[in-house]
């Protein structure tokens, strides 16, 4: 039976993480050089397009309709086959349309984040074989894997909102992107606009309450729990970004306060709604640290990661699911387990030993295609094309009047 409650609060929901992917769009748009920016952010729009496209054809019914070996599902429900108006999601009075439409919009900004990686490096052609052969290849399994019946599931993995389905896997796949493509010769001097990236992080912030109090899919105490605690985790790692900012780097940057929020939204995700908003803190805390080392390591390491998707969203990610297996709280969620904190120290180790297993997996199925695809089509762009800008080299366009 219909519930008018849960269905409105869930196409609220689905919408608030349809904004995300523009507000992504604004934040990568404006770290990047003047020349490249409509290049990044036509990267993630065209996937608002073309993922719907998987989506419909084949990418709900692999997620979520039937099993083949734990791993993936099966074609009864492509094309939304078997699905009408009148059809329920579960015992939650919500159509399995709005469900539906929900999971595409987390199936939209996943491979969208991975293309900060790659910054002013890759083709457009490239980038779209990339995207949908990531899609079926990546993502759909894993999210059958975790949260569509399949094996790590039966296991008894958690992952609330998508620290393994969507963060950690996308910044493992980032990582395996900047070492297949290399450095860029001609780095970008700086964000070009610091407003924009502003108004990215205020729309992904935004969003994020409907990536994450909608992952309950109804409206009950867990789903105020998970929307408070993704704000107060992003909130303190904005604060400790900043305050780590200022101690090495002498200065309170802004754009160090927005990537820590946005570090802080990335690891509290899979464990919103399992957790008290005291682990809240202690989660939000540690992702402005750990992160932010990260990055630093990055720098070491002298990989060109060239927006930091790897050290927000892939260490986040894993980040977000070890504090999980940690401060996971039954009292918080019945439907979930206690974590080692709470004498369960299995829990811990089955969330630590599925993240490491689809880290390696998103790494190398990722790395193996970039390969694959530049038998195909070249997936790096020219010398040429780098240094003129890639707004005009491979879309004509460009977002600003060039003097």
């Amino acid at each position: 039976m219909l519930d008018t409650g849960n269905t409105g609060f869930m196409l609220v929901a689905t919408s608030l993480v349809m904004l995300m992917t523009p507000g992504l769009a604004f934040f990568y748009g404006g770290l990047v050089g003047r020349r490249n920016v409509l290049t990044i952010m036509i990267q993630s729009f065209v996937s608002m397009g073309v993922t719907t496209i998987v989506w419909y054809l084949v990418g709900y019914s692999l997620c979520f309709s039937g099993d083949v070996g734990g791993v993936i599902g099966n074609l009864d429900n492509a094309f939304m086959r078997g699905i009408t108006v009148t059809t329920m999601y579960g015992n939650i009075g919500i159509p399995t349309f709005v469900f539906i439409a929900y999971q595409m919009m987390f199936a939209i900004i996943t491979p969208a984040l991975i293309t900060g990686a790659f910054a002013n490096r890759v083709r457009f052609g490239a980038y779209l074989l990339f995207l949908v052969a990531w899609l079926l290849l990546v993502y759909f399994p894993m999210v059958h894997m975790i949260w569509g019946g399949g094996i790590l599931q039966q296991w008894g993995v958690l992952d609330f909102a998508g620290g393994i389905v969507v963060h950690n896997i996308a910044g493992m796949a980032a990582l395996a992107s900047i070492i297949f493509v290399g450095k860029r010769l001609f780095p970008d001097k700086g964000p070009h606009s610091i407003p924009l990236v502003a108004l990215g992080t205020g729309l992904l912030w935004f969003g994020w309450y409907g990536f994450n109090a909608g992952s309950q899919l109804k409206v009950d105490g867990i789903t105020a729990t998970a929307f408070l605690n993704t704000d107060i985790a992003a909130s303190f790692a904005g604060i400790v970004w900043l305050i780590m900012a200022w101690i090495f780097e002498k200065k309170p940057k802004f754009i160090g306060l927005l990537t820590g929020s946005v570090a802080g939204l990335a690891t509290i995700t899979p464990a919103a709604g399992y957790v008290t908003p005291t682990s809240a803190v202690i989660i939000g805390c540690l992702a402005g640290i750990v992160c932010y080392l990260a990055i630093s390591l990055k720098t070491k390491l002298n990989l060109d990661d060239a927006l930091d998707v790897w050290g927000v969203h892939g260490v986040g990610g894993f980040l977000g699911i070890v504090c999980l297996g940690l401060w996971a709280d039954l009292a918080v969620n019945p439907a979930g387990v206690n974590g080692l904190l709470l004498g369960n120290p299995g829990f811990f180790f089955k969330e630590l030993a599925a993240v490491a297993i689809t880290s390696l997996y998103a790494f190398t199925v990722s790395y193996a295609m970039l390969w694959l695809i530049n038998k195909i089509t070249p997936v790096k762009v020219t010398r040429q094309d780098e240094e003129n800008g890639l707004d005009a080299a491979l879309h004509g366009e460009s977002a600003y009047e060039m003097i």
